[in-house]
Order: structure tokens, then sequence, then C-alpha cells
């Protein structure tokens, strides 16, 4: 059994709210009212409606996401996304709290990005001197640019990752963000990186890649999934006899 205070004393030691991107993410409690202490835990990428028959039959005491449940206001939420009203609802109704840890896991000492740079095996990580979020690490040997797209997608377990060689054709140096981060690849270019990880890169974003000869590998969003297991780790060493249950139900996309 673990005291939620034990639970947000270690949250804001390694996840400090303060981590969070200021330009208005929302993390913390998202529905319902913290209990006293857990004994079971559900940690999600994302708590989605067709979840919902899963969490109602486990009746967990607490539910982690990444992704925040509700991103705004309550009443600015509900009102433009009335099925995210039914199913905060329908949580609320069955006393199921749901807190959100997403860009201040991401900057955090053992988040998401220290998580994906491990994967990686990179060595020295340490975060970008412009952008807390992001990681930058050294490979333990070189790869020609092909070789490390292909190296990305098998370690990470994606089904295609989509790479732009514009820039140096000889990878030793790598800096990553999880998620949605392709705009904050000047900040990896200056401080020397040979290339930049991320995700959801949109057409204006990729031809400033190119005309910067930059080196960038587009992943899928999906990919911060290693959250799941990176929680549930770190939830067990809290409490080893905490029992978590993991989830993950987005299928990643279909090359076709």
């Amino acid at each position: 059994m673990l005291n939620i205070t034990t639970l947000l004393n270690a949250f804001g030691r390694d996840f400090p709210k303060r981590l969070a991107t200021p330009y208005g993410d929302y993390v913390g409690l998202m529905c319902g009212t913290l209990p006293k202490t857990v004994r079971q835990v559900v940690v999600l990428l994302d708590m989605e409606p067709l979840l919902l028959p899963d969490i109602l039959a486990i009746k967990p005491d607490l539910i982690l996401t990444h992704h925040p449940l509700i991103y705004g206001t309550r009443r600015s939420v509900f009102k433009h996304d009335p099925s995210k009203q039914a199913l905060v609802l329908a949580l609320e109704k069955h006393r199921i709290p749901v807190y959100s840890l997403h860009t201040n896991f991401d900057a955090g000492r053992g988040g998401m990005n220290d998580a994906l740079a491990l994967a990686l095996g990179l060595e020295q990580i340490q975060p970008l001197k412009g952008d807390p979020l992001a990681r930058g690490g050294r490979l333990p040997h070189p790869m020609n640019r092909e070789a490390f797209a292909k190296f990305v997608k098998t370690q990470l377990g994606l089904p295609f990752v989509q790479l732009i060689p514009a820039g140096k054709p000889r990878i030793e140096t790598v800096a990553l963000i999880g998620g949605g981060g392709a705009k904050y690849f000047t900040t990896a270019q200056q401080e020397g990186y040979d290339i930049f990880i991320s995700g959801d890169s949109v057409h204006h974003v990729r031809r400033a890649i190119v005309n910067a000869q930059y080196n960038y590998l587009d992943i899928l969003h999906e990919v911060e999934s290693i959250f799941i297991p990176t929680m549930a780790t770190y939830l067990k060493k809290l409490d080893q006899d905490l029992t978590v249950i993991t989830r993950f139900k987005q299928a990643f996309p279909i090359l076709v």
C-alpha cells in the first residue's frame, strides 16, 4: 500500500510541475479526488473512451497518464468535446481519479527523454542547454545516417521512421525529444549535435530543416508509450507490493 503523500513527494522531486512547459501545459490531477492510499494503479499513455470498460472492470485506486486527460479548463474542453465530458463524468461517478505527468515527465530526471536516450544506448546523456526537455548524447560507435535510422527503428520498436538526410553523413552525437518537438531542431543544431530526433514534423518545418542543411529523423508520436514501462518500474521502486497494471491500445499506424 502506497501513501499518496509519498507518491506526490516523489513526483515533486523527480517530475516537479515547474518543469512543465510554460506555454500552458496541464499536469497533475485531471479529475476525481486522490485517495489517501493506493493499492492498485493503472498506467496509460492516454485515458480514452475505448479503455473505459476495462478500467471500470479493474476499478483502480488511481490512473496515471502521460498525456493530459483534460488539456485546458473543464469548461472549455467539455464545451467542445462532449465525449471527453462523458468520459470524465463516468470516471468520477466510479471514484477513479486520473493524474497526468506530461512535459514535466519529459524534462524530469529518469523521465521520457532519458528513457528514449537510454533505449538508443546513448552515452554522456544530458539536457540540451537551450531546451531542458531535450536530451543529447553520444553513440558508442559512429554510424552512417541510413544505418542509424534503421537502428532507431529497431531499438524503439517502430514500424517506420522518416529520415531527412541533409546534414553530416556520419552520426556521432544525437539529440532528441519524444512526441512532437520537430520545430526545436535549431537548438540541437546550434549545440553541435549531428542529428535531431522527434515527431510530428509539418511541411514548413521539414523545409526549414533541409534549408538549414541538417539531419532530422521523424518518429511516431506513439513512441511515447515508453512512458508506460518507465512509470511502472518507477512505481514498483516506490512500493514493491503495489499492483501496477499497464495498457496500450493505440496501435502504430500501418505503412501502406
